[in-house]
């Protein structure tokens, strides 16, 4: 009779960490976006003093939303895809919106050689651009043109919907983010917000808001835009 007890109680402690229940779910999901939040700050300071993105630093307040990869990780060594997780912030008509939560993923090995993890900040530079991010999935380069950031004072402007700048342990370039497949996640959106929302709610009708991005992320984009339109 004890083995079986013993047995039972062994099956439920199994249980409860395969099927954790849906109150620590949420938690975690909650935990990870708000570090993920606090990662793409990380992330957009690391582009702020990389010295060779001048032209990113100068002309940021043109773009329309920072869609930002705090980590994009290579599935395969020789052959595979890749991904991560990404955040979205966009200007709206009362300030700042966001962020919203996405994953990205590619069937393709879009990273150069040596390169297994990178950083991506895309800026969304037209309303074509924000809105395909308003999808329930969007393909990069399908709907919306990319193209790779222009590095540098003084150098041309591609016209692209996305311009798109990563990095690689502070080595400009790394990974070609064309044909990516980005989704709503879903999950940490609810958990970062206590409600169901869409990026619709979040960056289009700015309806959702969470006090602990203003430190994390947001404060540094509204610093960063307000720097870059003092510039001639």
């Amino acid at each position: 009779m004890k083995h079986i007890i013993l047995a039972a109680a062994l099956m439920l402690v199994v249980a409860a960490a395969v099927f954790p229940p849906p109150a620590a779910l949420a938690a975690t999901a909650a935990e990870e976006a708000q570090k993920l939040v606090v990662d793409s700050g990380q992330t957009l300071d690391n582009f702020i003093a990389d010295p060779n993105l001048t032209w990113f630093r100068d002309h940021v307040d043109d773009a329309k939303g920072l869609f930002i990869c705090s980590k994009v990780v290579r599935a395969g060594f020789v052959f595979g895809g890749s991904g991560g997780r990404c955040v979205f912030v966009a200007k709206g008509d009362k300030g700042w919106n966001g962020p919203a939560f996405y994953t990205s993923s590619t069937a393709s090995a879009g990273f150069q050689a040596g390169v297994d993890v990178a950083e991506v900040v895309a800026l969304a530079m037209t309303q074509k651009a924000v809105d395909s991010l308003m999808s329930t999935e969007f393909k990069a380069g399908a709907g919306a043109s990319v193209a790779a950031g222009p590095v540098g004072t003084g150098a041309a402007v591609n016209t692209a919907d996305f311009l798109v700048y990563t990095r690689n342990k502070g080595v400009f370039g790394g990974v070609d983010v064309s044909g990516a497949v980005i989704k709503p996640t879903g999950e940490y959106n609810k958990a970062y917000y206590g409600k169901d929302v869409t990026p619709i709610d979040i960056i289009a009708k700015g309806t959702a808001h969470n006090p602990q991005a203003g430190p994390a992320l947001m404060s540094k984009v509204e610093k960063l835009y307000a720097e870059a339109a003092k510039k001639p």
